[in-house]
């Protein structure tokens, strides 16, 4: 073997991860908020990109086929309402000078009342009052300076939280500073569902106080509203809501000493721990349910923000569907071209000149990008529509089983893309608002060569038998597969088990010992 040297000319294709394809990557899997906050930080670096406060015309719909999916069809022109800019200037032009005049006009007396002006309101204003030029009107006497707007969410009332409610109650229930440094430790530890998960020990050893004192102020806060808070536990939770409403009797509480067992529905040997017939321990069972497991969450977190869609679907009127962008959630940015005319003429330096060569070149690049990601995204949706027809006409049980294969193949994407696309995604439907993921799901062979179902049609259906269960007839997981196969659906016992207990539904067992306890408790 002999080893040299030597220079070779090699010519090759290879891929190169740019930084504006990483940006295209990157705003693909976006949601419309990461996207929102995306553009702000944008718009906030980038001097020659602004917002287009006006859209610049409806957004894209698409429809399908010729008779199944009809195109959507176009706006006219004419019905469109007039650019305000448009309004101002065309229709306005002749009543400008006649708008100015009347807003000259005082207003200070458009809505006079009829009840006679008594001397104070004749006085000028604050003579004799004691007063400042201040005036005072509104709710519980707000202040008003000269012409200011009153802002209606300065009589908007914060949310409490739950550590200030604890607060203020503990403040009330003793004076002492130890015990108050105490609670507000021991408050800090609740989480939202209101339970003190971390032991006491480090608390009093941190405080220096012994170990009995803390659990004492903890007791006064098992005192406070709600019922139950600052437990350690569910037994010692629900303990403190039956100690306050005066039903933690010995039988009561074996029970609460017992909730394995309950969970297991073994009613037997409650009844034997308990020393109560079955009707008293369906009555016991049924005050427990009223209890509130996690009291905290009366608290927990601020206002609950509902999805946005990113794409309606809509029924045409001859039996098709309309696929449309929703255009709230678009953000709409363009180059501005007038101020880069003008800061291009003081521009001398070449640090200067580069800088707004990049700036251009990463505004440009950056609406390009969005219109290619609404097109993109409209095109998934739209693949998604044609194939998942049938669910939208009539219902989950009809859910098609889908992959991304399918549809990058039949759009002419690669499987990544389409990935990226249907991340945090969601679509309006007629049938409620969905998950892009959530049209994709796996295949389960039919019985004698018959056609795939999806799996998530396959949970509706088990969830359905269970539904539908009496006491006397409780379905095993054998039975369910049994009427699955005879129904065309070769599926396997584990499977079904995995598909129950992923709706987070009890074995057999469990359902007739709750549905037994049930029809007694109503009998």
């Amino acid at each position: 073997m002999r080893f040299s040297q030597r220079l070779e000319l090699r010519q090759g294709q290879s891929l190169v991860m740019t930084p504006q394809l990483l940006q295209a990557i990157k705003l693909l899997q976006f949601s419309s908020l990461e996207l929102a906050n995306y553009i702000e930080a944008e718009l906030e670096r980038n001097p020659l990109l602004e917002r287009a406060e006006e859209p610049a015309g409806p957004e894209p719909t698409e429809g399908f086929g010729e008779d199944r999916f009809p195109e959507a069809p176009a706006p006219s022109t004419a019905d469109a309402g007039p650019v305000a800019s448009d309004w101002l200037s065309d229709d306005m032009g002749s009543d400008r000078g006649a708008i100015e005049g009347r807003m000259d006009t005082d207003l200070g007396n458009v809505f006079p009342d009829d009840r006679p002006v008594t001397p104070a309101e004749s006085r000028p204003e604050g003579e004799g009052l004691g007063l400042s030029a201040t005036s005072w009107s509104g709710v519980g006497g707000t202040q008003r300076d000269g012409d200011d707007d009153v802002s209606l969410e300065a009589y908007v009332a914060a949310e409490l939280s739950l550590q200030d409610s604890l607060s203020e109650q503990l403040a009330v229930a003793t004076t002492d500073p130890v015990d108050r440094l105490v609670g507000s430790m021991l408050i800090d530890l609740i989480d939202e569902a209101g339970y003190i998960t971390e032991p006491l020990e480090p608390v009093a050893e941190q405080l220096g106080v012994p170990l009995q004192r803390v659990e004492a102020v903890l007791g006064l806060i098992h005192r406070c509203e709600p019922n139950g808070i600052g437990a350690r536990n569910l037994a010692e939770c629900l303990r403190i809501q039956l100690m306050e409403a005066d039903r933690f009797d010995p039988a009561m509480a074996a029970l609460v000493d017992h909730l394995d067992l309950l969970a297991k529905r073994d009613f037997s040997t409650l009844r034997k721990l308990c020393g109560v017939d079955e009707e008293d321990l369906a009555d016991m069972v049924a005050e427990l349910r009223r209890l509130d497991p996690k009291p905290g969450l009366r608290f927990a977190g601020g206002p609950i923000q509902p999805v946005v869609p990113d794409v309606y679907i809509r029924q045409a009127t001859d039996g098709g569907w309309i696929v449309e962008l929703n255009s709230d959630v678009l953000p709409r940015v363009l180059v501005n071209q007038t101020y880069l005319a003008r800061v291009s003429k003081s521009a001398r330096s070449e640090p200067e000149k580069s800088y707004l060569t990049d700036c251009l070149q990463t505004a440009n690049w950056l609406t390009r990008s969005l219109e290619q990601r609404a097109k993109t995204i409209l095109k998934v949706a739209t693949e998604i529509v044609r194939q998942q027809d049938a669910f939208l006409t009539l219902g989950v049980e009809h859910l098609r089983p889908l992959n991304l294969r399918t549809v990058a193949d039949a759009i002419g994407m690669h499987e990544s893309t389409v990935s990226r696309v249907t991340s945090n995604k969601y679509v309006a439907t007629p049938r409620g608002v969905f998950e892009m993921k959530y049209f994709f799901t796996a295949a389960i062979a039919g019985t004698r060569g018959g056609d795939a179902h999806s799996a998530e049609a396959v949970r509706h259906r088990i969830k359905q038998m269970i539904d539908a269960e009496t006491p006397e007839d409780v379905l095993s997981d054998d039975a369910i597969v049994q009427k699955l196969r005879d129904s065309g659906i070769d599926i396997a016992r584990r499977t079904v088990a995995k598909y129950r207990e992923g709706m987070r539904i009890p074995s057999s067992v469990e359902r007739r010992r709750e549905k037994t306890a049930m029809a007694s408790a109503r009998a």
